[in-house]
Order: structure tokens, then C-alpha cells, then sequence
């Protein structure tokens, strides 16, 4: 059975290790389309004598191929472009889960779907909390004494400012922004949470619609990094912008105002500019303070592109050819960009093609900080890969669980009508298996499910289900596919 007890026990030994030598012999190499991993790292003269400060930035709903250095042409990010120019693109990037609230607890706590404590949006209640015996990167690194701030969206338990899954109550020093995720879908709210105080925003002259948050976030995130600049103490700044989440006419598309776009898809290009103008604005200040070469920055999103609120994925190639969107378990839905950025660590154009979850987040930033992980996390540094020395471990499988209260038509339609069911999917090597139960029971009898197999070597796409060519290989996947299910006890918000 999957470990429970100990996940905020901080254990002594190496974070490369994390517990997993008992099934180093067994990984399988999941390998890309051409099976290449091409990131180098700088030799060891150029490295930052200080352990790296660490900024993580994780967009809302961004495509994978809504970047220019994934493949866009239709909206301008040359910020983040210059970043993946500059450092380490992963070209086959998961989030863990398909929306928002799930994948961004398995992001903080190194759990996939089938352990974490939060595996789906919310229903008819409030939003699920972390669980009780769940540790997240900021408690980490935070016991290695950095200082630790979260900005923007956090999403889990009561609007209270007292609740165990309260930022500050989870290895955050510093946070400002959106407790539940639901409230973070107004870009001019009448409020925000500083630490434990909700503050009242007040308009100026220039906002008639009131405060707007991203911008708020903006300022806070460069505030942080010269606060902390000249501190003995390293920093790990999280900064999650609400960006480019619908609702898409929350800005004036100045840049896009002559284009023969509809407003929803002139507003959604806006928001993409914004979260490159964070991007960018955050590097100029950690160059500014000269911390460009001791920091470690990535650049991640949450899942696939929405298309809520009159926004059309499909005018932008936003999953390039991927299948899926938003709340599909294909490619499209769970695919995410992943840019690492460190001047002296990563030699600029590195590309890797390693499958690389958003799990591997919390021992990759473990590492990076001389900290040790949790015991019993699913995640694998992938360290080695920015500077740290040693070729990061492959996983056995990667696993993904969808269960969403919503359906929207384009991810009806990749999901051939099954968007309200349970659905699971499991890769391990170039093999990609997706089922779907009946309805909402998970534990219906295997025969109801409906069992799709594709080859994301020869098939990236996932157009061509070979399950009835390859019964031997579908057994064997589902039969993992269940072991990486542990039931959990509800956690009391």
C-alpha cells in the first residue's frame, strides 16, 4: 500500500535517493517520439557557489502550444521564448491532472492522482484542503531556511484565514492572492487575502471595473525578489497568475484590436501577453538585483487550454496537433509547456524530452535547495537536468485520474460524449491507455469500461486506438493502472 504516514516527515539522506532504490532496476524508459534527450548542463566552473533562489511560475489553463517556443504564431510571447532560448524546454511536459484544483495539489505535494488528497474540482461543496499528512515544496525548502511566498492562486480549503490548507499554514512565509480557486476567476475582485487578512481593493481613477489582480500579483512578485535580494537566506517565490483563465475580456487587446478575431479570443491573446510581461518584468528584476545567475526559474501551466467564455483553442493551435483539451486525459488536456531558466547551470537551446510530470517539481526543487523530500512521493528530481550533476531517474508509468463536475463541447466532443464519466490513463513507455468508466463509479466491474490503447510514438495524436491489436499490453497496463489507485480518507475542511 502506498505510504500516507510519514509524507511530512523530512527524511535525512540524499533527495536524489527519496526512498525509490527498491525499484531503480525496474524502471521502464519512457521514451519520446525519437527517444532523445538532448539537455546538457554548463560545466562546473559557471555554477552559483549559493544555494539558487527559486521562482516557479505556474500559468492558468495555458496550452501547451500557445508559446512561440512551442510552436504558436498567432500571439506574441517573446519573453518567455527568450527564456526557453536561454535555457531547458521539455517537450513532453504533464500536468497531473486535466483541471485545476488537482493538479495543482499533486504539483505541490509530489502525489499523482491515484494518491493525492485533492482529485478533482469541486461539486456542490467548497474546495477539498490538502490532506493532513501532505507536504508541499514550501515546507521543504522552508526547513532548509529559505524564505518562502506564494502569489496569486492558491485554491485549497475555506475562505478562513485560520484553515490547515491556509497558504501560511503550508511552508509559505509570505502569500497574497485568491484562497479558493472559484473566486479566482474575477480578475477585478473586491478583495484579496494578505497572509491571514482579507484587504479591501480600492479603484483608482484609471479602473472603473475595480482593482485588476494579475497586475496587484505583478508588483508583489517584483516587490519579493527586492525585498530578499540582499538577505543571506535563498527565497522560493511561487507565483500563480490567474492568467489566461476565462473570463478572456478581462484587459483591452490593444496589440490584437485590429485582428478579425472575435473579442473572446482578442481578450485570451491579451492575457497570454500578460503572463509574458510577468515573465519577462520578474527576469529584468532578478537581473537588475544581480541574482541572474543564482536563481532557478520555471515557467509551468496547470493543464491544457479552455475554452470557456467564447475562447477558441482551435483558432490558435493552442495543443499543436495534440487530441484533448481542458479536462480531457488525451495529450492536449494534460501536455503542459515546462521552461527551466538558469544562467550558468542550463546552457541556453537545451531541449529534453524526458515525460516529465509536475510531480517532479517537489524533489526537483528538494535537490536544487540541498533539502531532502518526503518519503513515499511519486515524484523524480529531475535536478540533474539544471545543473546538479547525474541523469534524473525515469518513471515506471505516469498516471492520471479525471473526475469533473463540467463538460465543455470541444472536450465533449475529444471525449466522443464521455466528458461527465470517471476516466483514468496511464503511460508507461511509448504506450498510452485511457478508460472510462460507465458513469461516476470508479470501482464498476472492468467489463463496463469503455478501454482505448494508443502508441504516442507513431500515433502523438492518439487517432488510432490499437487496444483489440494488443490485448496482452492492455491487460498488463491495467492491472498497474489499478495499482496506482490508494483510497484515502476524507480530510475535514
Amino acid at each position: 500500500m502506498h505510504a500516507t504516514s510519514s509524507r511530512r516527515q523530512i527524511l535525512t539522506g540524499s533527495a536524489a535517493a527519496l526512498g525509490l532504490a527498491g525499484f531503480t532496476a525496474a524502471v521502464t524508459a519512457l521514451a519520446d517520439d525519437t527517444g532523445a534527450t538532448t539537455a546538457r548542463t554548463s560545466a562546473p566552473d559557471l555554477k552559483p557557489r549559493r544555494r539558487p533562489h527559486l521562482v516557479v511560475i505556474v500559468a492558468d489553463d495555458l496550452g501547451s502550444g500557445e508559446l512561440g517556443a512551442y510552436g504558436q504564431r498567432l500571439i506574441s510571447t517573446p519573453r518567455m521564448d527568450e527564456l526557453a532560448a536561454g535555457g531547458l524546454r521539455f517537450t513532453h511536459a504533464y500536468a497531473a491532472a486535466p483541471v485545476c484544483a488537482p493538479s495543482r495539489c499533486s504539483m505541490l505535494t509530489g502525489l499523482h492522482g491515484g494518491h493525492a488528497a485533492v482529485r478533482s474540482n469541486p461539486f456542490h461543496a467548497g474546495q477539498a484542503p490538502l490532506g493532513d499528512g501532505d507536504t508541499t515544496f514550501a515546507e521543504v525548502l522552508r526547513g532548509r531556511g529559505y524564505r518562502t511566498a506564494c502569489i496569486g492562486k492558491w485554491g485549497f480549503g475555506p475562505e478562513l484565514p485560520d484553515q490547515a490548507s491556509h497558504p501560511n499554514r503550508r511552508g509559505f512565509d509570505e502569500f497574497y492572492g485568491y484562497i479558493g480557486h472559484g473566486r479566482a476567476h474575477d480578475y477585478y475582485p473586491e478583495s484579496l487575502w494578505d497572509n491571514g487578512r482579507r484587504t479591501v481593493l480600492t479603484a483608482n481613477a484609471h479602473e472603473a471595473r475595480g482593482t485588476y489582480a494579475p497586475e496587484l500579483f505583478r508588483r508583489r512578485a517584483l516587490d519579493f525578489v527586492s525585498r530578499n535580494a540582499s538577505g543571506d537566506a535563498p527565497f522560493l517565490l511561487y507565483v500563480a497568475p490567474n492568467v489566461p483563465h476565462a473570463p478572456s475580456r478581462a484587459v483591452e487587446p490593444a496589440e490584437y484590436a485590429r485582428r478579425l478575431w472575435s473579442p473572446a479570443n482578442k481578450g485570451h491573446a491579451a492575457q497570454v501577453g500578460q503572463l509574458d510581461t510577468l515573465v519577462g518584468d520578474l527576469v529584468d528584476r532578478l537581473r537588475a538585483e544581480g541574482l541572474e545567475r543564482d536563481t532557478v526559474l520555471l515557467l509551468t501551466s496547470d493543464n491544457g487550454p479552455h475554452e470557456e467564455g467564447g475562447a477558441d483553442p482551435d483558432q490558435f493551435r493552442a495543443t499543436g496537433d495534440l487530441r484533448g483539451y481542458k479536462r480531457n486525459l488525451y495529450e492536449g488536456g494534460i501536455r503542459v509547456p515546462l521552461i527551466a531558466w538558469a544562467p550558468g547551470r542550463i546552457e541556453p537551446g537545451a531541449v529534453s524530452h524526458r515525460p516529465t510530470p509536475l510531480t517532479d517539481l517537489l524533489p526537483t526543487l528538494a535537490e536544487l535547495g540541498g533539502a531532502d523530500a518526503p518519503d513515499g512521493i511519486d515524484g523524480l528530481s529531475v535536478a540533474g537536468l539544471m545543473g546538479a550533476g547525474g541523469r534524473p531517474e525515469a518513471h515506471r508509468y505516469l498516471y492520471w485520474f479525471r473526475n469533473d463536475p463540467h463538460a465543455t463541447p470541444r472536450a465533449q466532443a475529444a471525449d466522443r460524449g464521455r466528458g461527465l464519466r470517471v476516466c483514468e490513463a496511464l503511460r508507461q513507455g511509448e504506450w498510452k491507455l485511457v478508460r472510462f468508466a460507465p458513469g461516476r463509479d470508479r470501482t464498476a466491474p472492468d467489463h463496463l469500461w469503455d478501454v482505448e490503447l494508443y502508441n504516442l510514438r507513431k500515433d502523438p495524436g492518439e487517432r488510432h486506438d490499437v487496444a483489440g491489436r494488443h490485448p496482452r499490453i492492455v491487460a498488463g497496463m491495467l492491472r498497474q493502472l489499478k495499482d496506482a489507485w490508494t483510497d484515502r480518507p476524507p480530510v475535514r475542511v
